[in-house]
């Protein structure tokens, strides 16, 4: 294993998020009178009438400067008004105004929520879980993917007949095949029916809070990606392991599940998987798996389960999870976007997801499992047609493991508290840090590897930092993280 960089071998784009300020409605020459309720304008442009023909020994310029201030005032309300568009959401006594900045914004939203509405409406069963979360059983051949222009008509593949061949001591999990991720929802003891998959319900309070911008719901910042060569720009720090140079058809780790503290609903904390391909510009190709702690995205502080992919380098294409069409979801039995349970504790008993992303040789989708799934099937996820891509067509030529975390904080302001892994850095060890053991890549003969040759990158080592090595059960591993603001993060 090769030492830590700092930036000069691996650039991760952080993309600045880009708000768009909402316009007020503006009301024109309204005052309240003493009980509460607006007294109408149009009695104003009366009396500057009345008193232009009552008084006629004024000036008749005089009379109607008033009157020409007013409609001037008038025409400016109406034009900014204008910008913003406005509807209600909600119904009966719950009902409220909501502003988008265009005509085109409100379309995007009315486009999602009846996407929504469908998915709702098409399911066969509906589990309220513990944490709040509603899922919807949907019938797999109804689900968000098969919207896409790309894969209209279709339905979901077969398993592949052939999965990566382990390679000896590595594939130590065996242990989560009939439930290849414990979830919150699952603790209510009920399921989805075979045939079905299970959906996370997305709200119209969940649309609005995701982002400035229904045009770029469930999407990452555009004009941004977050793997890069070189680790410059705003917003987004990283702790990572990556292997470049060659041809990779998959990647495989297990990693440990933790209650990162998340500072501000603009920020999140993540802990993941990225198989890249392409230039890094504009037709960079990501997919990528694991967990994130998002109050935006989610609207709570819980570790989740989560899946992305790109064929633009953040900018037009691709979603988190269900919420746009593409990826194809198989399992009955994971909630993408729901809840993990159990998690770590510091000091205490660790949790960990072994996560398994590889290309099938046959039909060259890039199929997703969770769990080593031994002999069985319960692990898999799902897959990523091969259509929604150009670069990972054919096969990837960077995979990046480890942390990322957004730091929203304006320049010269102190760093964000908000976690990395754990919250701890690397030198505390076991059962303190968070890790990513058993890092592995898929060869061009299907099998898994060892990550041989893995660079280790920290954007801000005093505030997130990783440090790895190799030998025994755990094979090629790190431990990454960190608190962000401290004595040596200030």
């Amino acid at each position: 294993m090769e030492g830590r960089g700092r930036g000069s071998d691996l650039e991760i784009e952080r993309p600045q998020d880009q708000k768009q300020p909402l316009l007020p409605l503006i009301v024109p020459n309204t005052k309240l009178r003493p009980g509460g309720s607006k007294r109408d304008p149009v009695p104003r442009m009366a009396s500057c009438f009345c008193f232009c023909f009552c008084f006629r020994r004024r000036p008749v310029i005089a009379c109607f400067v008033p009157l020409f201030l007013l409609v001037s005032f008038l025409a400016s309300a109406s034009a900014s008004a204008a910008s913003v568009t406005t509807t209600k959401l909600g119904s009966g006594n719950a009902t409220r105004r909501v502003s988008f900045s265009s005509e085109e914004e409100l379309r995007r939203f009315r486009s999602i929520t009846a996407r929504l509405a469908r998915l709702r409406d098409a399911s066969v069963k509906t589990i309220q879980s513990p944490d709040g979360d509603v899922i919807d059983c949907v019938p797999a051949h109804l689900q968000p993917a098969f919207e896409h222009p790309k894969l209209r008509g279709h339905k979901p593949e077969s398993e592949p007949a052939e999965r990566p061949r382990g390679s000896g001591h590595f594939d130590i999990d065996q242990d989560e095949v009939d439930d290849p991720l414990p979830q919150v929802w699952r603790c209510s003891g009920e399921s989805c029916p075979e045939g079905t998959i299970p959906v996370r319900r997305t709200t119209e309070d969940d649309v609005l809070r995701a982002s400035s911008s229904a045009t770029c719901f469930g999407m990452k910042a555009r004009g941004g990606g977050f793997a890069r060569r070189h680790s410059t720009g705003g917003g987004h720090e990283h702790a990572v392991g990556y292997v470049t140079g060659g041809h990779f058809y998959g990647a495989k780790a297990s990693l440990n599940v933790w209650p990162a503290q998340v500072a501000s609903p603009a920020e999140f904390s993540l802990s993941q998987i990225w198989v890249i391909s392409g230039a890094f510009g504009n037709d960079l190709n990501t997919i990528e798996a694991g967990w994130q702690v998002s109050p935006q995205l989610y609207g709570d502080n819980s570790p989740r389960f989560f899946t992305y992919w790109t064929d633009d380098a953040y900018q037009e294409t691709g979603c988190y999870n269900l919420h746009c069409s593409g990826f194809v979801q198989t399992s009955s039995r994971v909630a993408i976007g729901a809840a993990i349970s159990p998690i770590s504790s510091y000091a205490g008993r660790q949790f960990d997801i072994t996560l398994l992303i590889w290309k099938d040789p046959r039909r060259g989708h890039w199929w997703l499992q969770l769990g080593s799934g031994g002999s069985g099937s319960g692990g898999l996820v799902g897959y990523w047609p091969s259509a929604l891509f150009t670069h990972l067509g054919s096969r990837a030529d960077m995979v990046q493991f480890g942390g990322e975390v957004v730091n929203a904080r304006p320049a010269g302001a102190p760093h964000t508290p908000t976690q990395m892994g754990s919250g701890r850095f690397p030198p505390e060890g076991y059962a303190r840090a968070a890790y990513f053991r058993n890092v592995q890549v898929v060869d061009w003969d299907n099998s898994l590897v060892p990550a041989a040759g893995l660079r280790l990158l920290a954007d801000r080592p005093g505030c997130y930092d990783i440090a790895g090595g190799s030998g025994g059960a755990w094979g090629t591993y790190f431990y990454y993280g960190g608190p962000g603001r401290n004595a040596r993060c200030p």
